[in-house]
């Protein structure tokens, strides 16, 4: 630890520099948590901001629903003798439409409070709906003479209703039809002609939600076209649209999904009072995340088409990554300051490593508190600039010259700008990192070849 003259050996200021490196690890590592807390009241922020507007939203329909009497057959005994009974009861026929085109249009609006921003929308849900029997509805065992095609129902998913317009339309050969509200609406139509020919209805309706939309596909042949002023969409869920254009005015996209990618039937059969839409909307608002603003929506296994209204740059994710280059920013610091003490001779106490490897550490806290308030490339140069000056007039006064000075705010503003980039260039930041390393690391084995670290002999100069 000590060479012969009683100052401490190169190898003792290498492990104190090491000792007071993994001391700071614990203030980074409440830096880790202080983004993981204030993300968390981010999410809450624009759950709190978006509250009563309607959620992340997922449409699903229209249903053709039809009642009708099935008898069934029932063995009991009677005195030991067995008896079959015959009852009635109400099921009810989902029909899918044979082929569906939706174009849906949405406006997009950027709400704040305080420092927390949330997306919100506006959209239309206009198309039309063709409906007919297939040709072996006899397989499904329902008797199409047992049909009450006068009291069929239209229905349509919503996962939350809340956000459904006023006076959604649904018109029948260009007759309006009455109906009402549930897990989304429902009208009612005549479907008598449906035992001669297909059925066309025309619909049209508002809706309200934030972060997402998504449609639940149902249907022989579906189209869904969307439109919209955001210019920064997320594609995700189990269908990616065919066709779509993006730019700084918004987007628009194309989907066309078939029925044998569904991997389901046109035709069901249920009790009556069985919920058909909203069992479905659950498991599909499942797989779209809480937070779709910054997030993917639903992974590749749902069964929706999905699209997120992102905001471009999350600004917890950034912090969280230039955090993680925290040890990088000390351990360089750290090691400039040790050349000076062991090749050019000043005397750096523990002390002054420490508050040196504090500053660095304030960074990312100050690029935090920052970053909330003017957006994250500003807070990146106001911190890093603030820290790199700090650290430039404290180490000038540590190494007695402000020409040794620089050289540390210099190294500091070089790594400010590797990290900036690294960030910018995530599929490549591991690479260039690792680079960066093997770079330092040679310049410091070829700095400090001839130091004895044990302190036994006498130093020679480095060449």
């Amino acid at each position: 630890m000590y060479a012969s003259d009683g100052q401490r050996s190169p190898g003792g200021k290498l492990l104190l520099a090491i000792l007071i490196g993994m001391a700071l690890a614990i203030p980074i590592f409440m830096v880790w948590a202080l983004v993981y807390d204030r993300q968390n009241q981010s999410n809450e922020a624009r759950v709190s901001i978006t509250e009563g507007w309607g959620g992340p939203q997922v449409m699903s329909g229209p249903v053709l629903v039809i009642p009708y009497k099935q008898l069934v057959s029932e063995k009991t005994e009677t005195n030991g003798k067995p008896v079959v009974r015959t009852r009635t009861i109400d099921k009810e026929l989902a029909l899918d439409p044979e082929a569906i085109d939706i174009a849906s249009k949405m406006k997009p609006e950027l709400r704040e409070r305080s420092i927390y921003r949330a997306v919100v929308y506006d959209a239309s849900a206009k198309g039309s709906a063709r409906f007919a029997f297939p040709a072996d509805l006899a397989r499904y065992g329902v008797d199409p003479a047992t049909l009450e095609l006068n009291r069929a129902e239209l229905r349509f998913g919503l996962s939350d209703p809340r956000g459904l317009g006023a006076n959604p339309s649904v018109k029948l050969d260009g007759r309006t039809a009455g109906g009402g509200q549930g897990s989304g609406f429902f009208a009612f139509v005549d479907a008598s002609t449906l035992r001669a020919k297909s059925l066309v209805i025309e619909f049209d309706y508002e809706l309200r939600g934030n972060s997402s939309v998504a449609l639940e596909p149902r249907g022989g042949d579906i189209h869904w076209q969307v439109a919209s002023s955001w210019p920064h969409p997320s594609f995700g869920g189990g269908f990616l649209p065919g066709n779509r254009t993006i730019s700084g005015k918004g987007f628009d996209a194309d989907y066309r999904i078939g029925n044998l990618s569904l991997g389901r039937t046109l035709v069901s059969t249920t009790d009556k009072g069985t919920t058909i839409l909203g069992a479905s909307l659950d498991q599909a608002m499942a797989e779209v995340p809480p937070d779709a603003s910054s997030e993917p929506p639903a992974a590749s296994s749902s069964e929706i088409a999905s699209i997120g209204l992102i905001q471009p740059v999350d600004l917890y994710s950034q912090v969280d990554r230039a955090t993680k280059y925290g040890f990088l920013f000390i351990g360089f610091t750290f090691m400039a300051l040790l050349m000076f003490d062991i090749i050019g001779g000043v005397r750096v106490s523990a002390v002054e490593y420490l508050l040196m490897g504090a500053a660095i550490v304030l960074f990312f806290v100050l690029l935090l508190a920052f970053a909330e308030v003017i957006g994250f490339t500003p807070a990146y140069v106001v911190a890093s600039a603030a820290i790199a000056g700090l650290n430039t007039a404290y180490s000038a006064a540590v190494l007695g010259s402000w020409k040794r000075g620089y050289v540390i705010g210099g190294l500091l503003i070089g790594l400010y700008a590797v990290l900036y980039i690294l960030l910018g260039l995530e599929a490549f930041s591991l690479l260039i990192g690792s680079i960066l390393l093997f770079a330092a690391l040679a310049g410091v084995m070829y700095a400090t070849r001839r130091i004895d670290w044990s302190g036994t002999a006498k130093t020679e100069p480095a060449a």
